[in-house]
Formats: structure tokens, sequence, C-alpha cells
């Protein structure tokens, strides 16, 4: 079942353009508009083909304006008391200024790391 994928070489370029925007940025820091472009790209070919990125590729992406976030390169992480005294990660991108807040739960799970999200497991009788 998993060897005929839908849009396999779109999946291959979306994971080509994934790992040139972080090879551009681990050579040299200072590229970040091409990172940027890698990055929008993918972003674009996903839309267009209405194909679905992995949360932990769509968390180091800045939504506003494309960039790929990497700690102290594009992106400051911090540890805050959030709501009701939950601690959460806040991310801010240094290009725009976008932030993004994610709980520090233990216990959350993401829907695609649930065991029923898994069609395998859903289609064997």
């Amino acid at each position: 079942m998993a060897g005929n994928i839908k849009d396999k070489e779109a999946f291959q370029r979306l994971n080509f353009l994934y790992q040139a925007a972080h090879c551009v940025l681990a050579q040299n820091p200072e590229n970040t508009e091409l990172a940027r472009f890698y990055c929008f790209t993918q972003k674009t070919i996903a839309k267009r083909l209405v194909l679905r990125q992995d949360p932990s590729v769509k968390r180091t992406m800045c939504k506003k304006c494309c960039a790929l976030l990497i700690p102290g390169v594009t992106a400051t992480f911090r540890q805050r008391k959030g709501f009701r005294k939950q601690r959460a990660t806040v991310i801010r991108c240094l290009s725009c200024g976008q932030t993004k807040k994610f709980l520090n739960n233990p216990k959350h799970q993401l829907w695609v790391d649930q065991p029923e999200a898994q069609l395998e497991n859903q289609l064997q009788p």
C-alpha cells in the first residue's frame, strides 16, 4: 500500500525544496531570501496540488513571510507562562515579527501521531 502514493513526485519535490532551504541557511545564514523563496515555492506547490504537509514541517515555516524558522538565525524561541499557568514555547520570526505559540503539554499528541489516524490500521480486516 505504501508503494503507490499519489503524487509521489510532488512529495519528493517538496522534500527537496525543504532540504535545499535548510542547506542554504546552514552554509550561509545571510541567504535568508533564497531559503524564503524555496519555502514559498514549496508552499505554493502544496497548495496547488492540495497536498497535506506534515505538522513538523509546517511548524518550522513562518505563515506570514514563508521564512524557515531556525533558532538563533531566523527566529527566537522563548519559554513563557501562558494561559492558566501553562508553559508555552513562543516562536518569533525575525524577518516579519510573526509569533507562534505551542503549549508544552507532555500529554498532548498530534492527531497525525495517533493510532486511529493511520490508514493502514483501518484497512486491515
